[in-house]
């Protein structure tokens, strides 16, 4: 499974997160703690906003730790909000429009886990996305799929409903093809000023995410950053968080979309 980490406080130089930490994300990228997968070497992602409205994008196909432009770019890039992914893929190519964070507009998204069967839903999938936003897909994986079925419930007005409506959508789907393999969500998404992150399964067995807040920046991601974990709190199963001004808010998905499930 992939491991990915979403910070927002001060702005700060990305490799203080991503390179500097006792279990930083470009160490988890070569040994991951809180996954059935120790090692994710399929590409890389970053994602950050500055003084501009749309964030900034790097990807790259090689291993995090072996990528000598990111541990430039994360040198001299400062953010107060950014995303970082590490792929470890789930079936589909190695390349970088495969690589996460996804973005649209002044939107970012990345994503953990994977829609059971999704080879035999795919092509049914594809034609829920509106003509209109199906230009924006530029790869082959599930996550992105997802992200523009959210923006096409209404992800730019109402990010919690977008959110739930397109996972009942495709629970419903995985239904009416009797599919047994779970769907499994954990992902995060932002517009550049609020941090929304959800933590889900079909099953019991939904992808891990922890958070901590410190005197001046929150993270949230798949693992602590440190080994010890003092401090980080994992986010129940089934319960959205919202990240805005360094002030993070829980609560449970509806009850419509636990029915679903």
């Amino acid at each position: 499974m992939c491991r990915w980490m979403a910070y927002q406080g001060d702005s700060v130089y990305l490799e203080s997160l991503l390179f500097k930490q006792e279990h930083s994300l470009i160490h988890q990228s070569l040994s991951a703690r809180k996954s059935e997968v120790t090692v994710n070497a399929d590409g890389f992602g970053l994602g950050w906003y500055d003084e501009r409205e749309e964030p900034g994008l790097y990807h790259e196909v090689l291993p995090a730790w072996s990528d000598s432009n990111l541990k430039s770019l994360a040198k001299h890039i400062k953010s107060g909000l950014f995303f970082a992914h590490v792929r470890s893929s789930t079936g589909t190519e190695t390349n970088r429009s495969n690589c996460h964070p996804f973005s649209y507009k002044n939107w970012l998204f990345m994503h953990n886990g994977q829609i059971g069967g999704y080879e035999s839903l795919r092509w049914q999938l594809d034609r829920l996305i509106p003509e209109h936003l199906y230009s924006h897909r530029h790869g082959a994986t599930d996550s992105e799929v997802i992200f523009l079925l959210m923006i096409a419930n209404g992800l730019e007005t109402n990010p919690e409903h977008a959110i739930e409506t397109t996972l009942a959508q495709i629970l419903d789907m995985m239904k009416v093809k009797n599919i047994q393999d779970p769907l499994r969500f954990t992902a995060v998404l932002s517009d550049g000023t609020e941090i929304t992150a959800i933590r889900f399964s079909s099953d019991e067995q939904a992808p891990s995410l922890y958070y901590k807040q410190f005197e001046k920046h929150i993270v949230i991601g798949s693992e602590p950053l440190d080994y010890s974990g003092a401090s980080w709190v994992q986010v129940p199963a089934g319960h959205i968080a919202k990240i805005k001004d360094q002030v993070y808010k829980i609560h449970p998905l509806s009850e419509l979309l636990k029915m679903t499930a």
